[in-house]
């Protein structure tokens, strides 16, 4: 089964630094060049669990991806194996990808937990230019 990516609802704005637009959600390049991208996201499973369910076995991938395109190798991901006894977790996601001016790159979270996600304030996403 193949799962989307999409940007999860979220309950505070993790995004801060310039050329961040928060209405979208990305980080336009100002210009050409080698950035440093980090973001770390508290996540929590937004139904409680029914008793004796969990996360059964699920992974769930968080994406840094240049003009979403989060299928080719612009793009930096890690993959978490989820435990089933917990309800609120952390994921981070730090590497360097090669922007050009005008560019963007964008969070993606890919849930194949089965249950609603929701990113809680106090995650954040941040880019800075290493050189060009």
């Amino acid at each position: 089964s193949s799962h989307s990516l999409s940007q999860p609802e979220r309950e505070g704005l993790f995004h801060r630094g310039p050329g961040l637009n928060l209405t979208s959600g990305q980080y336009t390049a100002p210009m050409a060049g080698y950035y440093t991208f980090s973001t770390t996201l508290h996540i929590a499973r937004r139904q409680p669990r029914r008793k004796g369910q969990g996360w059964r076995q699920s992974r769930l991938r968080v994406l840094i991806c240049v003009q979403s395109r989060c299928q080719h190798n612009s793009h930096l991901e890690t993959v978490s194996q989820l435990e089933s006894s917990s309800d609120l977790f952390t994921i981070s996601v730090t590497g360097t990808l090669y922007l050009q001016a005008g560019q963007y790159a964008s969070v993606f979270v890919d849930n194949t937990a089965g249950s609603p996600l929701t990113v809680r304030s106090g995650s954040d996403f941040s880019a800075v230019l290493l050189g060009v």
